[in-house]
């Protein structure tokens, strides 16, 4: 794994990215453009968008060690060997990278998988870092809170299904609530694959793999997934669903 830290930020570049952190998703509906703010519009190379929180900011649910190894170990693992493609197939680059992993048959055949897998890891982590703040947690207004209650009965329905699909999810991977068409679901993902190959827009995630956890929680993902409720940022969660719904 790549051991590198992330890249130093001038006080610009580091206001930029508080302010656009919300969005920093690798989605159209979700300005995946401001992710490749972040990357560099003269290379078209990736890089590691800023969290727009201290890493610390998380505690008690989710401690800051994780927090630091997942983002500048894990994530910028991703964005390394992504780029490397990037670099040796320079053609990808005019694609934004919700658009690739959506049509991965644009790319070459030999890197389809890596693509998968790598890009696939740096837009699940864009989007993770965003729908998780400190002082959070709760339940969703608005027109989401309708859809949720329309679609599973109530919140905690809701919760409760959607926890299940993370517990129950086998080895690595991710739990998703996505906009499929217009209808929400919740629907369980592998490794660093994304609902996007599927046609599905992702507006909630939780990671499963154990490096999101294991620190604090080792083996006991479900207790996991208990606290991380109380870190979801729901206003950027309702942005998502608002922007998905009038895609």
């Amino acid at each position: 794994m790549d051991e590198s830290n992330v890249e130093g930020f001038s006080r610009r570049d580091a206001l930029k990215a508080l302010f656009a952190g919300a969005a920093v998703l690798g989605l159209n509906v979700l300005s995946p453009r401001l992710v490749a703010a972040e990357s560099g519009k003269e290379t078209g190379l990736l890089s590691l968008p800023k969290l727009p929180y201290a890493y610390d900011a998380l505690e008690a649910h989710i401690d800051a060690r994780t927090m630091e190894i997942h983002h500048t170990k894990h994530h910028q693992a991703y964005i390394n060997a992504a780029n490397k493609v990037l670099t040796d197939h320079p053609e990808l680059k005019q694609l934004s990278p919700d658009d690739l992993l959506a049509h991965l048959e644009k790319a070459p055949e030999a890197v389809r998988t890596t693509l998968r897998n790598q890009l696939g890891g740096h837009v699940n982590h864009s989007l993770f870092w965003t729908i998780m703040a400190p002082n959070a947690g709760g339940s969703p207004s608005g027109k989401l809170a309708e859809a949720i209650n329309g679609t599973f009965g109530d919140f905690e329905s809701f919760k409760k299904k959607f926890s299940a699909a993370g517990a129950t999810r086998f080895g690595s991977g991710w739990a998703w609530l996505v906009a499929d068409r217009g209808t929400l679901d919740v629907i369980s993902s592998a490794n660093q694959d994304s609902p996007l190959m599927d046609g599905k827009l992702p507006l909630l995630g939780v990671d499963v793999w154990e490096h999101a956890y294991y620190l604090k929680y080792q083996n006991k993902r479900a207790d996991y997934i208990a606290a991380w409720w109380n870190v979801v940022n729901w206003p950027q969660v309702e942005q998502n669903y608002s922007r998905a719904i009038s895609a």
